[in-house]
């Protein structure tokens, strides 16, 4: 416990404070709370307290054994682990996909009395028999939710029932509480006391997290945007950028990484690139990292500043997993969410609802396209919060203004879009046409278009207030934004 509170943790997390004595005692443990609540050294500690009372032979296999969806949540309990275990002189070794298997292999036959893995990875050295999981004691289900989404329930089964005893501890930690994931819980634990951690009947974003959402109508608006984004946070911000496509990842990366240190991270990069990317963020030397929901859950950086989703998710689960990077441990936190006024308003109900729930502030639009009434107070003038920060934020405006003057393009040119031209392409980012233009003086491309007043960093048009559009001469712009709809309140 000392080395807990010397590490900055003075106090138990809710989480901690009410698993702890179940998990001490040997109980099995399902416990229901969001991301960053401090869960890791929730399930880590009462393990290492049977580890040390069992003093097992670390070569005859783990004791303790952590499942976790992603290697980069593996990855970051490890970090855990160490930090907290080497005291007491156990080992841990971290086992996933995307990575060789021999340096993992040599790394358990020295000796470990924790693994902690990916199911796919753990059940292929099982069934190898490269691992026997006959001594595990205490078995770990980290973000159970996140598993069964990506498909890992048969691995999860085989390593269950195929070698772990029968007569262990298990202790099971979900974001959520489906069906699915009860029923999973259900058949593997006996006599669980469940902790939960906030309403677990509905879905809740962190109130720590101010978050802001963008009615966009063209990638061009979006492209000016995220420069007054970028230049309205303090330098050295770290900011997770989300893009729905690993080719969008690629584009904006290059658009960037001229101006600023970015990395970006999709399921594409083999594994040596993914763990630089991720050491760069948080060192700090790269401050940006671009990435696909793949590492949407996998990452715990401490101190992100803002979250951007540059596509809006999937669904609305996926936008509370990814806005919760930021705002973790008690700290502040900023997202941004960029939402297109057609394909995508079908989720502006859910979202006003989400936002609600956490005391936000909405734009007039969309409180209109969610159906939220607006309260006095309730409304932002979203060209206040983007006010460059004082003294130059994390991109200036001369880095934007250059950065908007590159074409976006991550490959050879192709065809112009003319259903872009014409203002009816519905396929955005996975359009295999350009959506380029001649971009109100500043190039089209990236730039042409930006944000809110006076054409943003895009160059001199677009955004409301300017002269260009969406990546062309003329369109919306002209100096005001458009009209909207009377609000019924």
């Amino acid at each position: 416990m000392d080395a807990i509170a010397k590490a900055g943790f003075p106090t138990p997390s809710v989480i901690q404070a009410q698993t702890w004595p179940a998990a001490m005692a040997k109980r099995d443990v399902i416990g229901v709370a969001k991301t960053g609540s401090g869960k890791t050294l929730g399930f880590l500690v009462p393990g290492f307290q049977l580890v040390m009372a069992a003093r097992p032979n670390p070569m005859m296999g783990p004791t303790m054994l952590c499942l976790a969806p992603t290697r980069e949540l593996a990855m970051q309990i490890e970090v855990e682990a160490q930090k907290f275990g080497a005291a007491l002189g156990i080992r841990s070794v971290c086992c996933y996909g995307g990575a060789p298997k021999g340096g993992q292999l040599s790394a358990m036959r020295a000796g470990c009395q924790c693994i902690i893995g990916t199911p796919g990875r753990v059940n292929d050295f099982r069934e190898g028999g490269q691992i026997q999981l006959g001594q595990v004691q205490y078995l770990v289900m980290d973000e159970a939710d996140r598993m069964l989404d990506m498909g890992f329930e048969p691995q999860i089964r085989k390593i269950i029932q195929g070698g772990i005893p029968v007569q262990r501890q298990t202790l099971f930690y979900t974001a959520t509480w489906p069906r699915a994931v009860r029923a999973l819980a259900y058949e593997f634990l006996r006599q669980p006391v469940q902790v939960e951690v906030g309403d677990i009947n509905s879905l809740n974003a962190n109130k720590d997290i101010t978050q802001y959402c963008h009615i966009v109508r063209g990638p061009g608006e979006k492209q000016g945007l995220l420069m007054q984004i970028l230049g309205s946070l303090e330098g050295g911000s770290r900011v997770i950028i989300f893009s729905s496509t690993k080719r969008m990842c690629d584009q904006l990366g290059m658009q960037l990484q001229r101006q600023i240190g970015v990395g970006v991270i999709h399921g594409d990069k083999d594994q040596r690139e993914r763990e630089m990317v991720l050491d760069d963020f948080k060192s700090a030397r790269r401050p940006i990292m671009i990435a696909t929901d793949v590492a949407a859950r996998g990452i715990d950086v401490k101190d992100v500043k803002c979250v951007i989703n540059y596509d809006f998710p999937g669904n609305i689960e996926d936008y509370v997993h990814r806005i919760g990077r930021t705002g973790r441990a008690g700290a502040k936190g900023i997202a941004h969410t960029f939402m297109d006024s057609g394909k995508e308003s079908k989720y502006a109900r859910a979202l006003g609802d989400i936002m609600q729930k956490a005391g936000q502030k909405f734009t007039r639009e969309l409180a209109q396209i969610a159906g939220v009434r607006l309260n006095p107070g309730d409304e932002i003038d979203m060209r206040e919060v983007l006010q460059p920060f004082p003294g130059g934020g994390l991109l200036s405006a001369a880095s934007a203004a250059q950065a908007a003057q590159i074409p976006m393009s991550a490959g050879p040119a192709v065809s112009e879009c003319g259903d872009f031209k014409r203002g009816n392409c519905t396929r955005g980012a996975r359009c295999k046409y350009s959506h380029g233009g001649g971009g109100g003086g500043g190039g089209g491309g990236f730039g042409g278009g930006g944000g809110y007043g006076g054409g943003g960093y895009g160059g001199g048009g677009g955004g409301y207030g300017g002269g260009g559009g969406d990546g062309g001469g003329g369109g919306r712009g002209g100096g005001a934004p458009p009209p909207l709809k009377p609000l019924t309140l």
